[in-house]
């Protein structure tokens, strides 16, 4: 049957191979009466630590094949399978309810996951997925159920799931494995991470896909566009087999610009950085060409734990990250938590709106010995490389001050204590706040850059939540407001001799950068895999003749008449 489905690119490229319905295996679980609790206990202890070593075989595989950031997935896996929240909470229901082990950790992980797919944060609704994974694992060893392996493929093949686990992804073999489609997911699921490392084509969220496929369909796997055809006509077998043979010839061509600078048609350099979440993704930036860390998210030294990290574990993260970009800028951002990323271990208050709530510097500001910590440790590390320190979430000009005085306070104690502190670290601030890209004018003057966060700046200016799905067409970057609200920015930072950034996902959009060069933005911070397309285009645009354009786009009436225009004036015109 033919049938043709839209999901979400979540891997670019194009694959065209025989489907593998990849099954998921029988964990249903009946509830028992136990007799003997201290021996249902060690069942339940022995499983667990089967599954650790199922995990660390994985875990020291995927370091050999993908590298030691993707390993890290397993890494925080086996955290999960010690972290007593999940254990103890089983071995109460099996010592006290009497359950046996296999209901009671079917009903904690059960729990676990409907508490983080219930959040209104796309990171950890993902950790959702986590618990899921390792749940299995340990109900199939307790269970005795053979799961079916993916690492056993030997022929050509597109994998069909519900959903692919990262244990799952790990196995995948990219000679044999072109592509892969999942009826859920997102771009930032593990899975869809994994096979952006893996460079295998991948679609998901296609809803459907494993109804309308069936074992040894043709499929075309369209992880440039979204799309997934189950059956082709040979029309649309040449179709995609030219436009599979176009992409790797593009992709031969952005190699060759890994060593170069970006610079534009008309000589102009603009920096292209990457965003990162721990410092083994700093691989990733330099074997993908960025010149820059635009945005280091810290937050995750405090996830997939139990307590707080320390000074002296942070300061080993920023020295590692600094050193490794040998001198090239990294833009560190303070803790951005709280609201709707929950640390277990911070008794912090639940709210009806997490996202206008009690987070980021507002949490800094109140937690003062967290924020501490942290500054010194960012302090200690500016010696070994070129950090800037930057405060997110930013409302108010009081907010500002007081986050610099506290930076100011810690440095005088460093200095004091004779350990050594940079003197030229630069201190920026994100302007995600609506209010503060109006005013920004006033806040030029007392901060060294700008970086823009559009992800919550297009949020808070149209008033849609980006995680709801019935207003996610409000979602609009290249909305007249959001561009002129980005204008405002970058020319308050030029009036003032400082620099602007960006570090949302708008910053590595085709159609938003030439808008971006227009206006002046400086300093593009995306996805390491996004930079080399992106120094690609940005070779073929003259920013002296996007200028007049990039202005005439901030007084059209909509985002669909702006996006027309660019892909007009970039002859692609969908």
């Amino acid at each position: 049957m033919h049938a043709k489905l839209t999901g979400i690119a979540a891997s670019s490229g194009v694959a065209i191979a025989k489907a593998f319905i990849h099954q998921e295996p029988d964990l249903s679980v009946d509830l028992r009466q136990i007799e003997n609790v201290e021996e249902e206990v060690q069942r339940f202890d022995d499983a667990l630590q089967q599954a650790i070593a199922e995990l660390t075989v994985i875990k020291d595989k995927t370091e050999k094949d993908l590298g030691p950031d993707k390993a890290e997935i397993f890494a925080a896996h086996i955290l999960v399978l010690s972290d007593p929240e999940l254990v103890d909470a089983v071995k109460e229901k099996i010592q006290i309810e009497k359950q046996n082990a296999e209901y009671a950790m079917n009903e904690v992980s059960s729990m676990f996951v409907t508490m983080f797919e219930g959040m209104d944060n796309e990171y950890m609704k993902e950790r959702a997925a986590d618990i899921r994974d390792v749940s299995k694992r340990v109900l199939g060893i307790l269970l005795d159920v053979q799961v079916q392996s993916l690492a056993t493929i030997a022929e050509e093949t597109i994998i069909i799931a519900e959903d692919l686990t990262p244990s799952d992804t790990a196995q995948l073999n990219p000679e044999f494995v072109k592509g892969f489609a999942t009826n859920i997911g997102g771009r930032t699921s593990h899975s869809a991470i994994m096979s952006r490392s893996l460079e295998i084509p991948a679609v998901v969220g296609a809803k459907s896909i494993t109804e309308q496929a069936t074992q040894g369909d043709v499929v075309i796997v369209d992880g440039l566009d979204g799309d997934i055809i189950v059956n082709p006509t040979d029309d649309e077998l040449r179709q995609y087999e030219k436009k599979r043979e176009d992409f790797i010839n593009q992709k031969e061509q952005w190699a060759k610009l890994v060593n170069e600078t970006t610079i534009t048609k008309d000589g102009q350099h603009v920096e292209l950085a990457a965003n990162i979440g721990t410092p083994n993704d700093v691989e990733g930036v330099l074997r993908n060409g960025g010149e820059g860390v635009g945005l280091y998210r810290t937050e995750f030294l405090y996830m997939d734990r139990t307590e707080l990290p320390t000074e002296e574990e942070q300061f080993e993260a920023y020295k590692e990250v600094v050193e490794k970009m040998e001198g090239k800028p990294v833009v560190i951002r303070t803790l951005d938590i709280g609201g709707d990323k929950e640390l277990s271990y911070l008794d912090l208050p639940k709210e009806m709106n997490p996202f206008l709530g009690f987070r980021a510097i507002r949490l800094c500001l109140e937690e003062k010995d967290i924020f501490r910590t942290q500054l010194r440790a960012l302090l200690r590390a500016s010696v070994f490389g070129n950090l800037k320190i930057m405060f997110p979430m930013i409302a108010t000009l009081e907010e500002l001050r007081a986050a610099k005085a506290m930076l100011a306070e810690e440095k005088d104690k460093l200095i004091s204590e004779n350990i050594q502190v940079s003197e030229e670290i630069e201190v920026g601030m994100m302007v995600e706040i609506p209010s503060t890209a109006v005013a920004a004018e006033l806040f030029a003057k007392e901060v060294d850059f700008f970086s823009i966060g559009t992800n919550d700046l297009i949020q808070y200016t149209m008033a849609a939540d980006r995680m709801n799905e019935r207003v996610s067409y409000l979602y609009q970057p290249y909305h007249p407001a959001i561009l002129r609200l980005v204008k405002m920015v970058i020319d308050a930072a030029h009036n003032h001799g400082k620099w602007a950034g960006m570090c949302g996902e708008m910053a590595g959009d085709e159609v938003a950068i030439p808008l971006l060069l227009g206006l002046g933005l400086d300093e593009f911070s995306m996805s390491a895999t996004s930079i080399l397309p992106a120094r690609s285009q940005l070779l073929t645009l003259s920013k002296a003749d996007l200028q007049s354009f990039a202005n005439d786009m901030l007084y059209l009436d909509t985002a669909d008449e702006v996006e027309q225009k660019v892909n007009e004036l970039l002859g692609t015109v969908k």
